[in-house]
């Protein structure tokens, strides 16, 4: 064989002959894992995930568990405020000043209405609304629209009766005046919230709110209650009551009063102050003009403060009340010193006059004080000097606080005696270059009634707590500003003032012996801090030998009529004389005091 066939070979079968052999890749054989190791395998993926599980369960219900379940319950939870009941306010007899009383907003659901003009035609005349205004509030898309706020429980009724798809209502409180206007700068009002804003309303207002309760449950995702979850309840405390020494019968005298004799002069207010001079109760404190405190968004923002306690002007003549007090407690002059008195007089750099030129006249200080005679009045004064004056004017309580603690309350002003100029004392003495408010003018009256002790007015009685318990405000020592001989010889001088020959004589009531002063001065004005106006007055007391009522009339800027004697008087004269039959004072019976006016000698 040679060596060409011995290397020869035959290919092997399917494989061609021609050609390169390629080299077939190596194979690797499959292993299988054993049985035993896929099942620890799983065991530990499973171990694994179920500690994760395990771990997370344990931080939810072991770590976080009770902070979770709180947030849960916290998300189930609504919590209401239950609003407390408002105090009423009362007068000094127990009748309502002020209450809180079941009412109805009306709400509609627009979407549920289909025809709103044809339910406004049918609503409208109940509520006392334009229809066209009612179907605007009916027409839209929302769920909650309110139609009427504040209405009666009777009207309610009406619209329930009518059967209106859609319109529902919600029950509210509402406060309401029943006697109106009577009082109402006392008593003030309160805004949409029911919290007071003005008069005792806002003075008041921790003790008439009382304190709100609340009430906490659990609802699901309807809305519902849960009958079985959380349900707290904390009671509303109602709030106390507040009663006044206002007599509410005197108060709506008063104010009418008043009201006629401010238009009639046709002057721009006036203010009206009735009180027991034995304890300080003011029984009525009223002004022109007022309001309406079921309706306060309609009156004028002027007509809503207590001008009584808000408003200062000079006292004028009814000042002089205070100087004579302090010149005859001095022992300084009697009744029946004589004065030789002209028509003017001049001091520092200035004259001073009497309202009418007259020769010089022999007065005494009776017919000093019923003549109204300012150049008399400086006279007397100048024989206790300034400074004993300015002490007695703040015995009276001039420049002082009333003690009322009312909103707004403006304590008026004296010039302290380091400051007085040469002018300063003689017009002061005649009641100028000083202000006060209405309620301190009354109470200088008061003082000379209540034989020369000054107590200090009062407008709350008492509050009455919902327990039952009673808190009287607190007050302050009585003053004894004169000496009771003091002040029975001025309540003599002021009754001159009414008789025949004084300046009041339209203020006497027959029957019964009165005593008071007139006085016509300046209003200070905050706004340009100057005086501007005319205040016409006339304060006064009855019976006189044992006054125990004070009424104190001011006219502000009249156009018709001009002095205090013939527009305070004629007020003074009707609420005196209705008083003193509401309060049931007779007469004393005891004959009047004739002091002499001039000198006979």
């Amino acid at each position: 064989m040679s060596y060409q066939s011995t290397m020869r070979r035959t290919a092997p079968r399917g494989e061609s002959s021609r050609g390169p052999v390629r080299k077939s890749r190596p194979v690797n054989p499959l292993v299988l894992v054993s049985p035993r190791g896929r099942g620890l395998f799983l065991l530990v993926a499973t171990a694994v995930i179920l500690s994760i599980f395990g771990g997370r369960l344990v931080q939810v219900q072991a770590v976080q568990g009770k902070a979770l379940a709180s947030k849960a319950v916290e998300q189930r939870l609504k919590t209401l405020a239950l609003p407390a009941p408002r105090g009423a306010i009362l007068d000094s007899a127990g009748q309502p000043l002020a209450l809180t009383v079941e009412a109805r907003n009306i709400v509609a659901d627009q979407t549920k209405i289909t025809d709103p003009a044809g339910v406004a035609a049918m609503l409208g005349p109940v509520l006392g609304a334009d229809p066209d205004v009612v179907a605007q509030r009916l027409t839209g898309t929302r769920h909650f629209m309110y139609v009427a706020k504040g209405v009666t429980p009777a009207m309610w009724s009406q619209v329930l009766d009518l059967r209106l798809p859609g319109i529902t209502s919600e029950s509210v409180a509402q406060r309401v005046y029943p006697a109106g206007d009577v009082a109402a700068n006392v008593v003030g009002f309160t805004g949409d919230g029911g919290s007071g804003l003005g008069g005792v309303e806002y003075a008041f207002q921790s003790q008439l709110a009382g304190t709100a309760g609340v009430r906490t449950y659990e609802r699901g995702p309807g809305g519902n209650v849960i009958p079985t979850g959380a349900n707290a309840v904390t009671a509303a405390q109602p709030g106390a009551t507040v009663k006044l020494t206002i007599d509410r019968d005197i108060q709506f005298f008063a104010q009418r009063a008043l009201a006629e004799q401010v238009a009639k002069a046709k002057a721009d207010s006036g203010t009206i102050v009735v009180m027991d001079p034995r304890t300080g109760d003011i029984l009525a404190l009223g002004m022109v003009p007022t309001f309406d405190p079921n309706h306060p968004s309609t009156a004028d923002a002027s007509s809503l403060s207590n001008r009584a306690l808000n408003n200062v002007f000079e006292p004028g003549s009814t000042s002089k009340l205070m100087t004579m007090a302090a010149v005859v407690n001095e022992g300084a002059a009697t009744p029946y010193s004589t004065f030789n008195v002209r028509d003017s007089i001049k001091r520092g750099d200035k004259v001073f006059h009497d309202h009418d030129p007259h020769p010089v006249q022999k007065l005494t200080l009776a017919g000093i004080m019923a003549e109204s005679s300012n150049v008399g009045t400086i006279q007397a004064a100048e024989r206790i000097g300034g400074r004993r004056l300015y002490s007695y004017l703040k015995k009276f309580g001039i420049g002082l606080p009333t003690g009322l603690r009312f909103p707004g309350e403006s304590a008026g002003s004296i010039p302290a005696y380091d400051d007085w100029s040469p002018t300063s004392f003689p017009t002061i003495a005649f009641g100028q270059g000083l202000s006060v408010n209405a309620v301190q003018s009354a109470s200088v009256y008061a003082t000379i009634a209540n034989d020369g002790v000054r107590v200090q007015p009062r407008l709350v009685d008492e509050v009455i707590n919902p327990d039952g318990s009673v808190v009287v405000p607190p007050s302050t020592t009585p003053t004894q500003v004169v000496t009771a001989q003091t002040a029975q010889q001025l309540r003599s001088m002021l009754e001159s003032v009414v008789g025949s020959g004084g300046t009041g004589t339209m203020a006497a009531i027959a029957g019964y012996r009165v005593g008071g002063k007139t006085g016509t001065a300046s209003e200070y004005r905050e706004d340009c801090h100057c005086y501007r106006g005319v205040v016409a007055s006339f304060i006064g007391m009855a019976p006189v030998d044992k006054p125990q009522l004070v009424v104190a009339v001011s006219i502000f800027n009249p156009r018709v009529g001009h002095f205090g004697g013939e527009l305070g008087g004629p007020v003074f004269k009707r609420v005196m004389t209705y008083a003193l039959q509401v309060r049931k004072i007779p007469p004393t019976g005891t004959p009047s005091a004739k002091l002499p006016l001039t000198y006979k000698g």
